[in-house]
Protein backbone atom coordinates (compact mmCIF):
# COMPACT_ATOMS: atom_id res chain seq x y z
CA UNK A 1 0.00 0.00 0.00
CA UNK A 2 2.48 2.08 0.95
CA UNK A 3 4.21 1.42 -2.04
CA UNK A 4 1.79 2.45 -4.34
CA UNK A 5 0.96 5.55 -2.56
CA UNK A 6 4.61 6.34 -3.00
CA UNK A 7 4.78 5.62 -6.82
CA UNK A 8 1.39 8.09 -7.47
CA UNK A 9 2.56 10.92 -5.77
CA UNK A 10 6.33 10.75 -7.18
CA UNK A 11 4.87 10.17 -10.46
CA UNK A 12 2.20 13.37 -9.62
CA UNK A 13 5.33 15.39 -9.56
CA UNK A 14 6.72 14.78 -12.65
CA UNK A 15 5.59 17.94 -14.00
CA UNK A 16 7.31 21.35 -13.71
CA UNK A 17 5.92 24.88 -13.43
CA UNK A 18 9.07 26.31 -13.58
CA UNK A 19 9.86 26.77 -17.89
CA UNK A 20 7.78 26.88 -20.83
CA UNK A 21 7.84 23.89 -23.75
CA UNK A 22 5.02 23.83 -26.32
CA UNK A 23 3.81 20.50 -27.26
CA UNK A 24 1.64 18.84 -30.00
CA UNK A 25 0.37 16.63 -27.10
CA UNK A 26 -3.26 17.41 -27.12
CA UNK A 27 -3.23 17.25 -31.00
CA UNK A 28 -1.88 13.70 -31.74
CA UNK A 29 -3.31 12.49 -28.97
CA UNK A 30 -6.49 13.10 -30.90
CA UNK A 31 -5.51 11.87 -34.17
CA UNK A 32 -4.49 8.57 -32.43
CA UNK A 33 -8.25 8.77 -30.96
CA UNK A 34 -6.31 8.31 -27.81
CA UNK A 35 -8.22 9.33 -24.71
CA UNK A 36 -6.46 11.39 -21.66
CA UNK A 37 -7.90 8.20 -19.33
CA UNK A 38 -5.30 5.91 -21.53
CA UNK A 39 -2.30 8.19 -21.01
CA UNK A 40 -3.14 8.59 -16.97
CA UNK A 41 -3.19 4.71 -16.61
CA UNK A 42 -0.37 4.26 -18.45
CA UNK A 43 1.62 6.59 -17.00
CA UNK A 44 0.39 6.47 -13.73
CA UNK A 45 -0.14 10.07 -13.05
CA UNK A 46 -3.32 12.53 -12.69
CA UNK A 47 -5.60 13.65 -15.33
CA UNK A 48 -4.81 16.86 -14.10
CA UNK A 49 -1.02 16.94 -15.08
CA UNK A 50 -2.08 15.22 -18.41
CA UNK A 51 -4.44 18.68 -19.10
CA UNK A 52 -1.82 20.77 -17.74
CA UNK A 53 1.03 19.31 -19.90
CA UNK A 54 -1.44 20.14 -22.89
CA UNK A 55 -2.54 23.55 -21.48
CA UNK A 56 1.20 24.18 -21.45
CA UNK A 57 0.34 25.05 -17.57
CA UNK A 58 3.07 22.49 -16.81
CA UNK A 59 6.03 21.23 -18.65
CA UNK A 60 7.15 16.76 -18.61
CA UNK A 61 10.03 16.03 -16.71
CA UNK A 62 12.52 14.21 -19.34
CA UNK A 63 11.23 10.86 -18.25
CA UNK A 64 7.43 11.37 -18.59
CA UNK A 65 8.44 12.67 -21.57
CA UNK A 66 10.13 9.94 -22.96
CA UNK A 67 7.08 8.12 -21.37
CA UNK A 68 4.93 9.38 -23.37
CA UNK A 69 7.00 9.46 -26.31
CA UNK A 70 6.93 5.82 -26.14
CA UNK A 71 3.15 5.17 -25.76
CA UNK A 72 2.73 7.67 -28.98
CA UNK A 73 5.06 5.62 -30.77
CA UNK A 74 6.55 9.02 -31.76
CA UNK A 75 10.09 10.53 -31.42
CA UNK A 76 9.97 12.85 -28.47
CA UNK A 77 10.95 15.77 -30.48
CA UNK A 78 7.47 15.90 -32.94
CA UNK A 79 5.62 15.71 -29.83
CA UNK A 80 7.45 18.63 -27.63
CA UNK A 81 8.49 21.62 -29.16
CA UNK A 82 11.82 22.97 -27.21
CA UNK A 83 13.18 26.17 -29.12
CA UNK A 84 17.41 26.22 -29.12
CA UNK A 85 18.66 29.02 -27.85
CA UNK A 86 22.10 27.98 -29.33
CA UNK A 87 21.37 28.84 -32.89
Amino acid sequence: MINTWYNSTIKMHKCSLRGFMENNLAKIRKEKKIGQNYLVEKLGVSRQSISSIENGRCTPSLELAMDIAYLLDMPIEEIFIHENRFK
